[in-house]
């Protein structure tokens, strides 16, 4: 349509409401809106708002000017010969920026065309700017297909503005005189709302990548091919107490000055370095790290991204993977014993201090659990508990093992290092189990670190300082050790600070029965099968066998006659299954004489049917006495007097 019938066919709207269908449906659909709200077709003026007003809306809109401005001043540059205004706008139609020739500017400033101006529908009358935000629609309008009539000499095209979520955050508009309306002014402005949109994605992308990077425990560094740092994290800079400037200053090298570091082979090879053993010097002072160097060669631009760690994270991975946890409470050590009472009380008060325990006991007698249960009631219950056997570890290994080493520990070996066993309890407890099997060359290099809990990795000079409690434990008297001098006196003192000694479990016979009833609750607890007790006989067999393996023992014969028998009680028979175990040949006679049914038999009747007593006569525990009582089927009651 020529401007002519364009502006009869307004005319025929405005005056006589007739609408000509060959209006655009968005344009007339906006006539209407116009006219129903009373918008006036000879006004067309923007409505201003305040200064602090506007400033506001523009810090709001920060990072969408920051990407658009830009981009608005490319394409100025492009028609900087016509007269045309490129204009920004927010979702609500407020003017943001304006660009265009002076003499345009000072033209469009008539009908405060200016930023802070509302160029909406209800304001201003129907415009492309309006349309393309009501609509979602890039549009192209001139002339009478204004609203008003102060605007019929303009021609406008305007192209809404997305997020990455695709919601609108504006429109680009690009205004100028009616006579110049071209087609590709609209792909123009078309072409300009897709770059704003890429470009605001991506940096909404890198936005969101550094706040995730940053929001990592691990500290990362992008550095190019010559170890200049382009970029830290934040978690980078309290690592080594500097920023970016500072880093750049001082160089990487002087952060790792222990470390060959070839960047040019990494790079070349495209091979990430992985190294769990890289000392980082920061104000003096040696913190071990894993490191991950990884080539980033995108672009034909060679970077790599680095990935630091601080061992304690790794030695943290290693206790949960290994299992170094105390799992028993004192909840878990019960007895009616006045004897282990007390040492269990004296446990719990021990658990207060830091000095070093020593627990003595035979085997079975629970020494580890009672460990546990001191180091999960002491402050350092949330750290790691790390159980050795010092007699399974090589002699050639033991420094290896407890203390660790270095990289550089072994001429030809390429390794990363590794922390011992002291690092690994670091803020816990270390439990030296079966002491007293150590060889005296092996005490001798443990005499220190026990002492000042202060360690040396092997092929390091450097000294390490440990918050550790140390627990040992022996099934030997180290004092009668000490006597032989089979155990150095020095190291049993500093093992000794405390000192805890629990009885076997025939020094205490009222625990057997209740240590039994508490196994069985466990054993019905976790068992697919109904409940089992035990009978009077099961428990006069459990109260009368000496139990040299302590309560290891007793848990485990009890556990073999449960999943034994098939009887609802555990009766005496079954106890006698649970405790057989390969014996010797039976001798015929003892040191006292023959053991046969017979002797047996004598020994019952001068005794009064007194098992132990019977027993001792013969020379044979009361157990064995027992085992033949049943292989010959004597019963001792009839035997008494």
């Amino acid at each position: 349509m020529d401007l002519a019938e364009l502006t009869e066919i307004w005319a025929q709207f405005v005056f006589e409401d007739k609408l000509s269908p060959k209006i655009r449906t968005p344009i007339a659909e906006s006539w209407k809106k116009c006219k129903a709200a009373g918008v006036n077709p000879t006004g067309g003026e923007g409505r201003h708002i305040d200064d602090k007003v506007l400033a506001s809306a523009r810090k709001e809109h920060r990072l969408f000017l920051d990407v658009a401005v830009p981009i608005m001043h490319e394409m100025f540059e492009l028609i900087n010969s016509t007269q045309f205004l490129i204009v920004l706008t927010d979702s609500a139609g407020y003017l943001l920026e304006i660009l265009g020739p002076p003499e345009m500017i000072a033209r469009c400033s008539d009908m405060r065309f200016i930023p802070g101006a509302m160029w909406s529908n209800l304001e201003v009358g129907t415009n492309a700017i309006s349309v393309a935000l009501d609509y979602d629609m890039a549009i192209q309008m001139a002339g009478p297909e204004h609203y008003c009539i102060s605007h019929h000499s303009w021609t406008c095209s305007a192209s809404p503005i997305h997020n990455p979520n695709g919601e609108i955050i504006g429109c680009i508009n690009l205004s100028g005189d009616y006579k110049d309306v071209h087609p590709h002014t609209l792909a123009l402005v078309q072409e300009a709302a897709r770059n704003i949109e890429a470009q605001i994605k991506h940096t909404y992308n890198s936005q969101m990548m550094r706040s995730l990077l940053n929001s990592s425990d691990d500290s990362m560094l992008l550095l190019d091919r010559n170890l200049e740092p382009l970029w830290m994290n934040e978690a980078a800079e309290a690592l080594i107490k500097t920023d970016l400037e500072g880093l750049r200053r001082r160089g990487v090298r002087s952060f790792f000055p222990y470390s060959n570091w070839n960047p040019e082979r990494w790079i070349g090879e495209e091979k990430s370095f992985k190294s769990d053993n890289v000392a980082l010097l920061v104000d003096g002072e040696i913190r071990y790290c894993s490191m991950l160097a990884t080539p980033l060669n995108d672009y034909g631009y060679q970077t790599f991204g680095v990935t630091l760690r601080m061992q304690k994270h790794l030695i943290n991975a290693a206790n949960r993977i290994s299992g170094n946890r105390a799992v028993y409470t004192f909840r878990d050590c019960y007895t009616a014993n006045e004897t282990m009472k007390k040492t269990l009380a004296y446990a719990a008060t021990f658990a207060r201090y830091e000095g070093n325990i020593l627990i003595q006991g035979e085997s079975g007698t629970g020494k580890e659990l009672l460990a546990q249960a001191i180091h999960n009631a002491s402050k350092n219950a949330d750290g790691p508990f790390v159980a050795v056997n010092c007699a399974s570890i090589p002699r050639e290994m033991f420094d290896m093992e407890l203390f660790g080493y270095e990289s550089n520990a072994f001429p030809g070996k390429v390794d990363d290092g590794k922390p011992g066993r002291f690092e690994l309890a670091q803020n816990g407890t270390l439990f030296l189990d079966e002491v007293s099997s150590m060889p005296l060359e092996m005490q001798i290099k443990l005499l220190r670190a026990v002492e000042t809990h202060c360690i040396q990795r092997l092929g390091s000079t450097r000294e390490i300082q440990l918050n550790i409690r140390i627990i040992s434990s022996s099934n030997q008297d180290l004092e009668q050790l000490v006597e032989r001098g089979a155990f150095r006196k020095d190291m049993y003192f500093r093992l000794s600070t405390l000192k805890l000694e629990i009885p076997p479990l025939r020094e205490r016979p009222e625990d057997i029965e209740l240590c039994a009833r508490r196994f069985l609750q466990t054993l019905n607890e976790n068992s697919l099968s109904p409940p089992k007790t035990m009978s009077d006989a099961f428990l006069t067999g459990l109260r009368e066998y000496d139990w040299p393996g302590n309560i290891r023992e007793l848990q485990n014969s009890l556990a073999r006659a449960y999943y034994t028998s098939e009887a609802a009680e555990l009766s005496a028979g079954d106890l006698s299954f649970s405790l057989k175990q390969p014996e010797a040949p039976e001798r015929t006679t003892s040191p006292r004489g023959d053991s046969g049914e017979g002797a047996i038999i004598a020994a019952l009747t001068i005794c009064h049917g007194d098992v132990q007593a019977a027993a001792d006569r013969l020379g044979l525990s009361r157990a064995t006495l027992y085992r033949r009582l049943k292989q010959y089927d004597i019963n001792p009651k009839k035997l008494k007097n």
